[in-house]
């Protein structure tokens, strides 16, 4: 493509996202690509309509195998060659086979049954749908500053007034609990709850780890009332946070774990549910409980069996990169004070906190200008998250930490609050 085809393109592009999208997002995606648009993606980097090329350590944690994994795209390719849809009134082995081995992955023995759904708020619907009917109670505990997506359901467990504002009253029954083991035992005074739902580590919530003394007694809490534990675990697992799954390293023995985001290898759209039989036991006893047209499709399903198999092979090499960027996100703090305030994460989910939302904002937006795609945290405009594939090189993984430093360095001094104040 030439520039002046890419700049037609993309001009073309933008202006039919603000006539039948929306006219912010279309102001928004010019501002980012500097009226470039992407056009191609392989490995950590994409290209954009104008030749440029950036790093990708962003695509809210889509790209966990970076863009087009040719391992995926070959799974992808001969399904598509074979069952692309399915029938849904007959059996289909590329479902079939995404279950067992989520199933085989997980938590093996325990966490046998699956439901698989397009994105994060199809398995946090289904999840809170099974408490519900497996228990026969309503309320659910969700955690303060926690995101569980935008559908009715799951806004109701989202914290972010934002969201909520105007649509209310959502889904009843949900309660917001500090993440604070004391606060655990008085959550659960009153009606009996079906369900905590919680992230181990909130992400639009501000990268932030919770702490592992409240997710031990929150769950220790459910289950002895009888309640089930749900591990949202759709930004968090597949080890972006060098574990398989988070809330199963720290013990917590959820009775289900929400899977999403880069389940499909970067490829594909697909979330699972992976449960005990307890809580799946409605979907056992009758399987159209709850049911999407797309649920299990076959391209999907493709690729989620081929996305497990690669974060595994590709495990060794997201606990180098996790070393390094663990270790350079430090330093950047060290050498940026009163601009970058904290730097919180683990693996290969980062969150840098600025001293306010403009500062990240100008970083956000100055770094792809350079190069380097982050992603902003919804509920927390201070905060900006860093997150690498697994497919980065050390090259790559130089290349974005020498760019944060480069623009943390070029940041005004009117959005450095200690500097700002002196020279008044």
């Amino acid at each position: 493509m030439t520039a002046s085809v890419g700049a037609e393109v993309a001009k073309e592009t933008l202006t039919a996202v603000r006539r039948h999208l929306s006219p912010q997002l279309a102001l928004l995606y010019g501002m980012n690509g500097s009226s470039a648009i992407e056009a191609y993606g392989e490995g950590a980097r994409v290209r954009l309509s104008d030749g440029r090329t950036l790093l990708d350590f962003g695509s809210y944690a889509v790209t966990l195998l970076g863009q087009r994994h040719p391992a995926v795209m070959a799974a992808v390719r001969d399904e598509l060659d074979a069952m692309p849809v399915s029938s849904r009134v007959l059996g289909n082995r590329a479902t079939a086979a995404l279950a067992e081995a989520l199933a085989d992955w997980a938590d093996p023995g325990r966490l046998t049954k699956v439901w698989l759904g397009l994105n994060g708020c199809d398995a946090v619907e289904a999840a809170l749908k099974l408490a519900r009917r497996a228990t026969g109670r309503r309320r659910v505990i969700a955690v303060e500053g926690a995101y569980h997506g935008k559908s009715m359901g799951a806004l109701a467990a989202t914290w972010n007034v934002r969201y909520r504002e105007s649509l209310e009253p959502l889904l009843g029954g949900v309660t917001h609990i500090p993440a604070d083991a004391a606060a655990v035992p008085g959550a659960f005074e009153g009606e009996e709850v079906a369900a905590v739902l919680v992230e181990p580590v909130q992400g639009e919530g501000g990268v932030r780890p919770l702490d592992r003394a409240f997710l031990t007694a929150l769950a220790d809490t459910a289950h002895a009332h009888g309640a089930f534990v749900i591990a949202d675990e759709i930004q968090t697992g597949l080890r972006r946070c060098g574990p398989r799954l988070v809330s199963t390293e720290l013990g917590m023995k959820p009775d289900a774990v929400l899977l999403g985001k880069a389940l499909g290898g970067g490829i594909q759209p697909v979330s699972a549910l992976v449960a005990t039989p307890e809580l799946y036991a409605p979907l056992a006893a009758d399987p159209f409980v709850h049911t999407t047209t797309f649920s299990g499709h076959p391209l999907g399903a493709a690729a989620g069996v081929a996305a497990l198999r690669a974060v595994e092979e590709l495990a060794p090499r997201g606990r180098e990169l996790a070393e390094v960027f663990g270790s350079g996100l430090t330093r950047l703090v060290e050498r940026h004070p009163g601009l970058v305030t904290a730097v919180r994460g683990q693996g290969l989910l980062w969150g840098l906190e600025f001293s306010t939302p403009a500062a990240a904002g100008e970083v956000l937006m100055e770094l792809g200008r350079r190069g380097l795609v982050v992603s902003p945290c919804l509920g927390r405009p201070e905060v900006l998250r860093l997150l690498p594939p697994l497919v980065a090189t050390d090259q790559d993984a130089e290349e974005a930490l020498a760019l944060l430093d480069a623009v943390c360095a070029a940041v005004p001094d009117e959005f450095r609050p200690v500097v700002a104040a002196a020279r008044t």
